[in-house]
This record gives C-alpha cells, sequence and structure tokens, in this order.
C-alpha cells in the first residue's frame, strides 16, 4: 500500500515538471514575435505601397496623430533668417491589416528598425532648408506596432528651418519661427494629419538659447489648396523674445559714452586745435565702426529698424560736435580778424587826433609869436584870421561821441553767452554744452517711449 503511494506521488510530480517545461516553451516570446512578423508581414500578405482604410475599416481618409518632442534650439541666425532645431517627431496611425493576437496580453507591440516593412505617411516639413537623421550608434528611429493594429513611429532628427523676419523693431522685437509638416502626394481625401490630443508638442525643460527666450508656442492647421488638390498640413509656430541686456551693453552703453566723450571738446581751449581735432575725429571714426559692426550681424533690409535710428542719430551728434568745432573756428579766426581791425582804426584815429592836436599847437604858438600877446582871444565882427583859428580850434576840440545805449543795456548781464563783449567763438561752445544734451536727452526720451509702447502692442 505504501508502495503504491509513493509511485503515484512520483508520477504526479513528474507530470507538474513536463508542464513546466512545456509552459516554458511557449514563453519563449521573440520566437513568437518572430512568427507574429511573418504572418502579417509576409511576402503576399501585406502591400506597402496601399495606403490604410479610414476609421472603422471605411474608405474615408487614414487619420495620422502627430507630436513632437524639442530636444534642443540650437541657433536662431539673424542673417540667414534660420533656426536649427533637434527633435524627437513622432506619428501614430492605425492599420488594421498589422493586427495579431497579444497572447492574453503578454505581447504588449512589436517592433522594427526598417520603416520600409510598412505603409509611412509622405510627411514633409515644408519650411526645411537642411536635415539629417542621426545614426550613432545605431539608426535612432523605431517603429512599434501594437495588437489592435496601431503603428507608432519614433525617429530622432535634426532640422535648419527658415524662420522670416522683421526686423522693424531690432533689437527691441520678437519674433515667430514656425515648423510646418504636410503631406507630399496624399490629398486629404487619403490622408490627414491631426495633432495628437492632449499635449501635442512637449519642450525640454531648462531650455537656453544665447540671445532669445522661448516665451511658448501654438499649435495650429495650415491646410493649403493647390492645382492637384488640398493637401493636410500641421504647423508649430515658437515665440521668441530676444534678450535686450547684450544689446544694452555691446551697443547702446557705448555709442552714449562715444556720444558724450564728443561733447568733451566743448570745454576745451578754442586754441587747442590738435586736442579738439583728434578728439572729434577719433569719436566719429569709432561711432562709424560700430555702426559697420552691427550691420555686418544683420541682412540687408529695405526697412528702417530701431538699431538704424539709434546708431544715425548718435553718428549726426558725433559729427555735429565735429562741425562744432570747425564753426568755432571760424567764428575765432573772424573774432581776430575783426578785433585786428579795429585796433587798427583805433590806432589810425589815435595818430590823426595826435597829428591834429600837435599842428593845432603850432599853429597857436607861431601866432603868438608873430601878433599875439597874452591877449584873451576874441572874436571881432570881420576878422577872417579870428574866424579861422575859432574853426581849427572847435574841430579839434569836439566832445567824445556818447556810448550806444543798447550796448551799455547789455553789458549789464554776467552771463558770457548775453555778454555783448563775449567773442562769437566762445559763445557757440556755451550755447553747445547746453544745447547739445539736451537735445540728446530729447531723442532718447522720444525714442524709448516709441519702441517700447510699439513693442508692448506688437505683445
Amino acid at each position: 500500500m505504501g508502495t503504491g503511494h509513493y509511485f503515484w506521488a512520483l508520477f504526479y510530480f513528474a507530470s507538474l515538471c513536463s508542464a513546466s517545461l512545456a509552459n516554458n516553451a511557449k514563453i519563449n516570446f521573440r520566437e513568437k514575435e518572430k512568427k507574429v512578423l511573418d504572418q502579417i508581414l509576409g511576402a503576399g500578405k501585406y502591400d506597402a505601397r496601399i495606403r490604410p482604410s479610414g476609421i472603422n475599416g471605411t474608405d474615408g481618409p487614414a487619420i495620422v496623430r502627430i507630436n513632437l518632442f524639442v530636444r534642443s534650439i540650437m541657433t536662431i541666425s539673424d542673417i540667414k533668417m534660420e533656426y536649427s532645431v533637434q527633435l524627437t517627431f513622432r506619428e501614430q496611425w492605425t492599420d488594421e491589416r498589422l493586427k495579431f493576437d497579444d497572447i492574453q496580453g503578454r505581447l504588449k507591440y512589436l517592433t522594427l528598425t526598417e520603416a520600409n516593412r510598412v505603409w509611412m505617411p509622405d510627411l514633409f516639413f515644408s519650411n526645411e532648408k537642411e536635415g539629417h537623421f542621426h545614426n550613432i550608434i545605431m539608426p535612432n528611429v523605431y517603429i512599434r506596432i501594437f495588437p489592435n493594429g496601431s503603428v507608432l513611429y519614433s525617429i530622432r532628427i535634426s532640422l535648419t528651418l527658415a524662420c522670416p523676419m522683421n526686423l522693424k523693431l531690432y533689437p527691441l522685437d520678437r519674433q515667430i519661427c514656425s515648423l510646418r509638416m504636410a503631406s507630399y502626394g496624399w490629398t486629404t481625401n487619403d490622408l490627414v494629419f491631426l495633432w495628437k490630443e492632449g499635449d501635442p508638442v512637449q519642450v525640454v525643460k531648462n531650455l537656453h538659447l544665447p540671445r532669445f527666450t522661448l516665451e511658448k508656442f501654438l499649435t495650429d492647421y495650415c491646410n493649403s489648396k493647390t492645382n492637384t488638390g488640398e493637401y493636410s498640413c500641421l504647423k508649430v509656430d515658437l515665440l521668441f523674445k530676444r534678450e535686450f541686456s547684450y544689446y544694452l551693453i555691446q551697443i547702446y552703453i557705448p555709442c552714449c559714452m562715444l556720444v558724450i566723450v564728443s561733447w568733451v571738446s566743448f570745454w576745451l581751449d578754442q586754441g587747442a586745435v590738435p586736442a579738439r581735432v583728434s578728439l572729434g575725429v577719433t569719436t566719429l571714426l569709432t561711432m562709424a565702426t560700430q555702426t559697420s559692426g552691427i550691420n555686418a550681424s544683420l541682412p540687408p533690409v529695405s526697412y528702417t529698424k530701431a538699431i538704424d535710428v539709434w546708431t544715425g542719430v548718435c553718428l549726426t551728434f558725433v559729427f555735429g560736435a565735429l562741425l562744432e568745432f570747425a564753426l568755432v573756428n571760424y567764428a575765432s579766426r573772424s573774432d581776430r580778424a575783426a578785433d585786428m581791425h579795429k585796433e587798427n582804426l583805433k590806432k589810425k584815429r589815435r595818430d590823426l587826433e595826435q597829428a591834429s592836436l600837435d599842428a593845432a599847437s603850432d599853429l597857436l604858438d607861431t601866432d603868438s609869436n608873430a601878433t599875439f600877446a597874452m591877449k584873451p582871444l576874441v572874436r571881432h565882427p570881420g576878422d577872417p584870421m579870428a574866424m579861422e583859428k575859432l574853426r581849427q580850434c572847435e574841430v579839434h576840440m569836439q566832445p567824445p561821441k556818447r556810448p550806444n545805449c543798447c550796448k551799455t543795456w547789455l553789458s549789464k548781464f554776467p552771463t558770457s553767452w548775453l555778454d555783448i563783449q563775449c567773442s562769437r567763438s566762445k559763445r557757440i561752445d556755451v550755447i553747445s554744452r547746453i544745447t547739445f544734451p539736451l537735445v540728446f536727452a530729447l531723442f532718447n526720451l522720444v525714442y524709448w517711449s516709441t519702441y517700447l509702447f510699439r513693442e508692448e502692442e506688437d505683445e
């Protein structure tokens, strides 16, 4: 009896072991995947040239849902008006010909690395300039086929895309760069692209750009109609705001400093010609070089940019300071010539007066020796000699001219630029010391209020 029980126990244990081995043989999923792939993609069973059916097997267009993951944005070029981006591109659709048995949920999906084995949407990037796939270490692409026939295609690509820019507010501007995806050959009757529901575009955290900030992004549709039909199109708009701090430090503050340095010539002596000329020419050349460097980093456009207004006005102020010295130098030479002319006239007048006084003295001395014996000069009626002597004395003893009332009144003002005795050259310098800073401050007020207000309007 005991021997029989022992025999049945061994038999039961052997049965369990054989069942376990059989189950282990069934759980060889890699072999099962191969069989499934051969079953659904075998020769004569699947034709990749034929598009999938519509929703629920109808003859409607195939629906392809798109989503993107932006990994990085490398450069945004103002000269070429383009930007470079690296992203993971995913598209998902349903192909009922690819349905398979998931072995009670144990086979979640099948994986392919050859895109030509299944039908693929003919999507292209309409604003692409350059692009390439990533093949290190292996091609960064995969295709997943799910049991219900859903297909997920994912690939990592790098693109250089066109980005038309409006630089009227540069560098206080915002730019919208688009990423457009469209069907090349299938019309909307056969293929429709839709954004994936939920979160169609993701951006990597801590995305840093050297001169821009990604403020936000918007998804939209951009279907296009041509002579051959209507084609499905998707787009995502990336809104970039230019970082102004870089331009404030590199452009605006140096230009202000150059303009202020050019005003130093107003405080130099009028006779310091080499110092004033060298200062004006140096600041003018430096400002011109700064302007050329700014324009070299921008495309040649037909409209005026905000930076053009700034550099143009600053260059005008520096050039105006140099012209002011030319005017001062001309006025100074004119003042010296006028002063020399006045001195010559005064000298001639003094010489004439001295000669007249000497002649009158000699005449009086000669007459007194002949006929005058210490008698007072009395005019006798009918005496021609006495009348002539009287006339000579009146001519040489005329009182001085009365002073100019206007000059006397203006000379009371202590301010040099109102002083009539102050030279014209000095007056020009004094006026320039006040006028140039005031006009430049007024320009700054108008400039910043105008462009900052326009920036807020665009926002």
